[in-house]
């Protein structure tokens, strides 16, 4: 399956639904090892984006210094603490607990508000063996272990914009820009992952060679906090079952159309990121309408 995605591809590209009498495991547990101490926010906007795209669980690792306040904030997810490097990331020693918490999730996502690129790098190496039979999803920080050619041996989905992927390849960010779908379908085919180029097109490639374009959305969009949310929308989908192409697809349009519905009440400028996840379950009922 491949081609541009509308209304009409997501209606006949369904999302897994969770039967009348399923119970949140059935809908899938979300893991999300993200932020810092001076971005806590990117896993409150993370795991709000999962939780609204309808997942059942929710587990969060983040840095020990704002873990008591994400707690506080996202009183749904259980969190756990991890020690800190002396530039704000994430280290991977004595994480017993967030293995554990690894290998029985239903999808992971790493990255979002992620500090300290050496640090990043060690943590998803140490995580990555734990993953393998998880949907899992690399943004922001996290994807520095692409870098310089890596290729992946299990699932995985990559979340750059241009500017990210040319610091991963070393190609020109207007090169990029200028053949999107070439860029993807190269990304995906040397790191042996699905990658979602994303922009005011987005173009999602998998390994195989599938390729899917979505153009839409608005500029109001473009601000702190987006990229978070549509990671987090992506990994809420990817937990109830739906593949890394379909959870990148259905997420991408589900966050432009969350930003054209709240255009139409705030103008295309102004509305905030933590904004956009309260439109999805609304938008995810009219798509499964008949």
């Amino acid at each position: 399956m491949s081609g541009d995605i509308t209304a009409r591809t997501l209606r006949e590209w369904r999302l897994p639904m969770p039967a009348a009498d399923a119970d949140k495991e059935v809908r899938g547990h979300v893991l999300i090892v993200a932020g810092s101490r001076e971005i806590p926010g990117a896993v409150l906007l993370a795991a709000t984006a999962a939780l609204r795209a309808g997942a059942g669980k929710l587990s969060i690792a983040t840095a020990a210094s704002v873990a008591p306040q994400i707690g506080i904030m996202v009183p749904e997810a259980r969190v756990i603490g991890l020690a800190e490097t002396a530039e704000g990331g994430l280290l991977a020693g004595d994480v017993a607990s967030l293995l554990e918490t690894c290998r029985k999730a239903s999808a992971v996502l790493i990255g979002p508000g992620m500090q300290d690129e050496a640090a990043s790098a060690a943590l998803v190496r140490v995580l990555l063996p734990h993953c393998a039979d998880a949907a899992l999803i690399l943004d922001a920080g996290a994807m520095c272990l692409a870098r310089d050619g890596w290729r992946f041996d299990s699932p995985v989905l990559l979340t750059p914009h241009a500017g990210e992927l040319a610091n991963l390849t070393g190609a020109d960010k207007d090169h990029i820009n200028a053949g999107q779908e070439q860029a993807a379908r190269q990304a995906a085919q040397t790191w042996q992952a699905t990658v979602a180029l994303k922009g005011a097109l987005t173009v999602i490639a998998t390994p195989a060679g599938e390729q899917w374009r979505h153009q839409g959305g608005n500029t109001g969009l473009a601000i702190s906090g987006s990229g978070d949310v549509l990671a987090g929308l992506i990994a809420g989908l990817a937990a109830r079952g739906a593949t890394l192409e379909q959870a990148a697809a259905w997420g991408v349009a589900l966050h432009a159309m969350a930003g054209e519905q709240l255009s139409l009440r705030h103008g295309p400028l102004g509305y905030l990121a933590r904004e956009i996840s309260a439109e999805v379950p609304a938008l995810l009922r009219a798509l499964a309408a008949d």
